[in-house]
């Protein structure tokens, strides 16, 4: 195999694909990216048997081949080039020689037929979506992902496709959050993409993206971004049933300046650490919220006016868990819906139903 190519295009292309590379396995062809040199193009596999990101860069392939790189020693060599051509040639032995400039290296590669079949995605069954708007529902729900081993459906997000209509939803035992949006598909779909792929597909959404296509297949799925390809396989099991658990009565509901919430709660906070917690309490009455915070550091007590219809309440939440229910609404209003003070808190947008967040509150004691 022999190509030359840019070396910022090519040092953009590793970097992205090195993320899903294993950085310790116990296979070594899996700490390495394919690189495969073929059509006047050069095409780069990062795989760790849970995600593969795929992208090509153009090149000009004097001898096509194949073969395996240890990525982050190629990753390391290829920034510090100093000039913008890069000559690889890979030798029967597997051998690398990358040049540039007066610079060059020899390293040892590894022969392509070691490295584990990519999963082939058989479906022209396409989802369409604009990449700001799946970059928006995955950031806005991705914090509700369960980082627990208890429930494995429940790492990953739920995808609900159906009536021209996608919804992402994420639970993780204390929190749940769903985003919908309209979109041009008939069909219906359900799966569970795990949270780390998500994160992955995010990464490479860039401001250029218009839209991604997304097409699921048996045991995986993959998002075409740009140039890039994201496979993940699919998570297997039950996903809880969450409709069940948002609350269809609220004796309390109120309408709050989201970033006034906000800095209100984050100066409670400051007297919580990780060692002393507490709850946030929150006095809900007379278009006032009273909050206060007592820890073995001190007291503190702030408020803040709220639109508040119905009754008075008293209820407690964990500090940071209230903070990315408001911090990830995006909108400068929120709705909070309340039942007592041992229900949980559903959060809205004032007007529409882009996005739902229920958020357990804490026990408080007297």
């Amino acid at each position: 195999m022999k190509f030359e190519c840019n070396r910022c295009r090519l040092t953009d292309a590793v970097t992205n694909v090195q993320r899903a590379v294993s950085s310790k396995s116990s296979t070594p062809a899996l700490e390495g990216i394919l690189v495969k040199a073929e059509n006047n193009s050069l095409v780069l596999f990062g795989y760790d048997l849970d995600i593969c990101i795929t992208t090509s860069v153009e090149a000009n392939i004097r001898e096509e081949g194949s073969a395996i790189i240890p990525a982050k020693l190629f990753s390391e060599i290829i920034r510090k080039l100093p000039e913008e051509t890069i000559k690889i040639d890979v030798d029967e032995r597997n051998i690398v020689y990358i040049s540039c400039g007066k610079a060059d290296y020899k390293i040892i590669g590894m022969p392509a037929a070691d490295y584990p079949e990519i999963p082939a995605i058989r479906s022209n069954d396409v989802i369409s979506i604009e990449g700001d708007t799946l970059s928006s529902m995955i950031r806005q729900t991705i914090y509700a992902v369960s980082d627990k081993d208890i429930k494995p459906a429940h790492k990953g997000s739920l995808f609900e496709i159906e009536n021209n209509s996608i919804r992402i939803v994420s639970v993780d035992g204390f929190r749940l959050a769903i985003r919908t949006e309209k979109i041009s598909y008939g069909g219906e779909k359900t799966f569970i993409v795990p949270g780390k792929s998500l994160l992955e597909v995010t990464k490479l959404i860039g401001e250029d993206t218009k839209n991604i296509d997304i097409s699921v297949s048996g045991r995986h799925i993959i998002f075409r971004i740009g140039s890039y390809s994201v496979i993940s396989r699919l998570i297997e099991g039950e996903f809880m049933n969450y409709k069940s658990s948002i609350p269809s009565v609220h004796s309390t509901t109120l309408t709050v300046n989201t970033r006034k919430f906000i800095n209100t709660i984050e100066r409670m906070s400051l007297l919580l650490t990780d060692k002393m917690k507490s709850p946030i309490r929150c006095l809900i009455e007379n278009n006032v919220i009273k909050t206060s915070c007592n820890t073995p550091l001190g007291q503190a007590n702030d408020e803040l006016e709220a639109a508040i219809d119905g009754e008075g309440v008293e209820i407690g939440f964990n500090n940071r868990f209230l903070l990315d229910s408001l911090r990830y609404s995006e909108t400068d209003e929120v709705k909070l819906s309340l039942n007592g003070s041992l229900s949980p808190m559903v959060v809205t947008p004032t007007e529409g139903d882009s996005f739902l967040f229920l958020l357990l509150p804490m026990r408080l004691t007297r």
